[in-house]
This record gives C-alpha cells, structure tokens and sequence, in this order.
C-alpha cells in the first residue's frame, strides 16, 4: 500500500489534494515544501526498510523548527529491514514526534480516519438499454 503512486491515487480519490515530493526525497526538500505549502499533513512512505533511520531523523528536524513543529507528521511502509519484528521501532518513532505510524500492511480505513479523510462514494453504473420497436 505504500508505493507513491497507489497512496497519491487512494488520498485524492478520498478527498485529499497531493503534493507528490517523490522517492528518496532529501530532509531539506521535504522541510522547505512543507514552509512553502503548509500543508494540513505530511504523509511519509516508506518501502526500502529505512523508514525507521529516516523518520527519526527527518521527524527530529520538523519538531525543532518553530513553523512546523505543530504539524501533523504520520509514516507508514516497511519501517526496517526485518519487518514488524523490531516492535519498538514504532514507540520510539511516535516517542520522537510521529503522530501516527502504520506498517506495511496497515488497515487502510485506520490510515484516512487519522487523516480526517472518509472512504469514497460508492461508484454508480448506469446502463442504458435501448429497445427497438
């Protein structure tokens, strides 16, 4: 569920407006899009394994600066590389700031309630038949 592309489509298609900053983004990218667009959330994936080296770092940063300290900051992804089994990977990351931190295979309704996104609108078909006199 964490690749860029499905996470965009699944936040937009539940209300969400994205701004994709892409794969391996650098700390400082990241900081001065968020001081430029100050966004309602910053959603992080991660599927490499570093999401939990990464986040601590990038989490450290935005909680000491004084503009973006308050804003809402939640990871997701493969968060190490052996998985869920490094269990205190995810308390040390909320310890250190993260709102809210999802695995891998994290309920998707979990992840837009923290968001304050609801599910989609059910889609509706219509057919039309047309008979011939």
């Amino acid at each position: 569920m964490w690749n860029l592309v499905f996470l965009q489509l699944l936040l937009e298609e539940n209300g969400g407006k994205v701004i994709n900053l892409g794969a391996c983004t650098p700390d400082e990218l990241v900081m001065s899009e968020c001081l430029r667009i100050r966004p309602d959330a910053l959603v992080i994936s991660t599927v490499n394994g570093h999401g939990h080296i990464d986040g601590l770092r990038l989490i450290r940063r935005i909680r000491g600066h004084a503009v973006l300290a308050s804003m809402k900051v939640v990871i997701g992804g493969k968060l190490g590389v052996h998985g869920s089994r490094q269990a205190g990977s995810r308390a040390e990351l909320v310890a250190n700031g993260f709102d809210a931190v999802f695995e891998a295979d994290a309920d998707l309704d979990r992840f837009l309630d923290c968001l304050g996104l609801g599910t989609p609108a059910p889609q509706r078909v219509a057919s039309t038949e047309i008979r011939s006199t």
